[in-house]
């Protein structure tokens, strides 16, 4: 085991090349003195590796040996982006939102920021599902997770319950409000019993069922059959469909990602994945959440569901481009813009903001894609690898933020060597302990109430066994 770990961190890289990485989106949303968004942190964290920073393009200078990192968020268009990369004078990419088009070379790789990678169309890794190409495709997974689902929450506590807090705060403010007298005009409702339906058990869709699930919403998930052990062994209802996993829903929210592209037909196979049939299985009157891609909707479907009121409010959070020199509108998020002139007041659109704009989890995901284009070009190890595993290349398997997604070998590992863990063996004997002999009462026909210091004592035990579990990164599914 030892020799392996060795040979793995045995340098593979050319000590008198020098490694050209192109950052084409933002990588810090905190401002500067100039009021520019500031990189600082992610510059230190490439100088610390070795690394050096650029701000702007390549323009095929003479560069000394090493791995450099041309950073220019403003890089955009097309046109633009093919310029510059078409030749492959860059060796590998860190991007964000986005879109990387077919024609952009990078021999070494490519990291997304985040988990969906079907922005990330170079066909050097074999286009956005990473296959077949020569390059390697990697994901920061998780990194993002919380936040988007911290944000689908928002967006559904704006309508659900519905009452009208800024119109009663400019009723309190002006005076203009007796709580005895008016208060029964406004009457509403709490999520708690409300049904939730999640399409996907991914980390962004997993966390927004433990949120909802924490507002006492009743959580049913749609994912594929190996997951069901899972989802049902944390409390959620499965779905072996989305239709079964929105009939009598009140509220919906999608987390599949676009799935593989069809060389044929160009369509990704969850496109339209929230159509008529899902829409007409929910409650009337239910609310749609579409925070992972524009096109997982069918926009002509949800368009009929919002003028019947079978749906009667809809959260898109998707990518929306401007040419700058026509003003001409592109992107997944343009066919919602006329939903919202025919619906108005129904729809609330974001520009795929929902997490990108969360500057802790951006910072984090970039310093984690770093790190992982600096691992395939010194060491030719791979971590959270999409699609294909190129020749010459290791797999280094998966690494999540700690408490999302699955609880993994290595997870195990490092928690067994935590002092927490011993912590939580010996907790877990005494509450075996305890239900032990409570049973063994119970069979002896105990006819008396259990004493209040052994009711705390037991429900301290296990509210502490909780709470290490947790801190150990071990409430979760295992991995495949």
């Amino acid at each position: 085991m030892q020799e392996q770990h060795a040979a793995s961190d045995a340098r593979l890289d050319d000590a008198q090349r020098a490694y050209k990485i192109l950052i084409a989106d933002l990588i810090g949303l905190r401002f500067d003195a100039d009021g520019n968004p500031d990189p600082g942190e992610v510059r230190a964290h490439i100088e610390a590796k070795g690394g050096i920073f650029h701000e702007g393009a390549y323009q095929r200078e003479t560069l000394p040996p090493g791995v450099h990192f041309f950073y220019q968020p403003d890089l955009s268009a097309e046109a633009e982006i093919i310029a510059q990369t078409a030749d492959g004078r860059y060796d590998a990419l860190i991007a964000a939102a986005t879109f990387i088009p077919k024609q952009a070379i990078f021999p070494l790789g490519g990291v997304r920021i985040g988990a969906g990678t079907g922005n990330m169309g170079s066909a050097s890794w074999g286009g956005g599902d990473g296959d077949g190409g020569v390059a390697v495709l990697m994901n920061t997974p998780g990194i993002n997770s919380r936040a988007t689902a911290q944000m689908v929450m928002k967006a559904i506590l704006k309508v659900t319950p519905d009452l009208p807090v800024d119109h009663l705060h400019e009723r309190v403010a002006a005076g203009d409000f007796d709580t005895g007298r008016d208060l029964k005009s406004y009457p509403t409702a709490k999520l708690e019993g409300r049904r939730m339906a999640v399409l996907g058990y991914g980390n962004i869709g997993r966390e927004v069922a433990r949120l909802a699930r924490a507002f006492g919403m009743q959580v049913t998930i749609y994912a594929r059959a190996k997951h069901r052990q899972w989802i049902e062994a944390e409390g959620f209802g499965y779905a072996a469909t989305p239709v079964e996993a929105a009939s009598g829903a009140d509220v919906l929210s999608v987390h599949v990602g676009l799935g593989r592209l069809d060389d044929a037909t160009r369509i990704y196979a969850n496109a339209g994945i929230v159509g008529e049939a899902v829409m007409s299985a929910m409650d009337r009157g239910a609310v749609v959440v579409n925070y992972d891609r524009g096109e997982v909707v069918d926009t002509a479907a949800l368009d009929r569901a919002l003028a019947s009121g079978q749906v009667r409010h809809a959260a898109i959070d998707a990518d929306l481009f401007k040419n700058t020199t026509s003003g001409a509108l592109s992107g997944p998020m343009q066919p919602y813009l006329a939903l919202a002139e025919h619906h108005p007041g129904k729809l609330e659109l974001l520009p795929h903001a929902a997490a990108d704009t969360d500057h802790p989890s951006r910072v984090a995901g970039a310093c984690q894609a770093v790190d992982q284009i600096v691992d395939v070009i010194r060491f030719r190890r791979v971590t959270n690898r999409k699609g294909t595993l190129p020749d010459g290349y290791v797999d280094a398997g998966a690494k999540v933020p700690h408490g999302i997604g699955r609880v993994t070998t290595a997870a195990l590992a490092a928690a067994a060597v935590d002092p927490r863990f011993a912590e939580l063996n010996g907790i877990s004997r005494e509450i075996a302990d305890t239900f032990e002999a409570i049973v063994e009462a119970v069979d002896e026909g105990m006819t008396h109430q259990p004493a209040h210091g052994d009711v705390a004592a037991l429900t301290r035990l296990l509210l502490r066994q909780r709470q290490l579990i947790e801190a150990l990164g071990l409430d979760g599914p295992a991995e495949a």
